[in-house]
């Protein structure tokens, strides 16, 4: 995994209070890390520092569309993410990711590098089944789609023709309860 320097955010000249960092988010960002689920992808990342005299809270926020593949079609379609991740910086000996939700690092670091906490916010707001729009409204015309229903199993219409008698009678002792 590539640390990408752009999304580390220097936070040791700053004034205590709020301070706000943009950031754009491609397919660049994802293949750093070795991630090739996505075509293509465009995110707007917005992250807000709130610098107190004893820690730094995060809020990350990040919004946009990512083009993946249908698991249903393999058809290709924009998926829209939206989601929000807080994260609490707090300064001690060493440095200790541990927790989701805290990072301790050393005294004597200046930035804190937001790439992988905005990375798995990103890749975790993806639903993990992928279905293209077009096949919940049926509006996709999909080669895929027809050949699915052709294999589809056919339901039988009468269920007492072409029985085995024996299997009737055991039949019969389920619904004798």
């Amino acid at each position: 995994m590539m640390k990408k320097k752009e999304f580390s955010v220097p936070f040791s000249g700053l004034k205590q209070g709020k301070h706000e960092f943009d950031y754009v988010v491609n397919n660049e960002f994802f293949e750093s890390f070795g991630y090739t689920d996505f075509n293509d992808a465009k995110l707007d990342l917005h992250v807000v520092l709130n610098k107190t005299s004893t820690m730094l809270e995060f809020v990350l926020s990040a919004e946009g569309l990512v083009n993946v593949n249908c698991d249903i079609t393999s058809e290709p379609y924009d998926q829209s993410v939206s989601n929000d991740l807080e994260l609490v910086v707090k300064f001690g000996d060493e440095y200790n990711d541990e927790n989701d939700e805290i990072l301790i690092i050393p005294h004597g670091e200046h930035q804190v590098n937001v790439a992988q906490y905005a990375y798995e916010m990103i890749v975790l707001a993806v639903p993990q089944k992928r279905i293209h729009p077009g096949v919940l409204d049926g509006s996709l015309d999909s080669e895929a789609l027809k050949k699915l229903e052709e294999l589809q199993p056919k339901e039988r219409k009468d269920s007492t023709e072409d029985t085995d008698p024996r299997w009737d009678a055991l039949k019969k002792l389920i619904t004798d309860k």
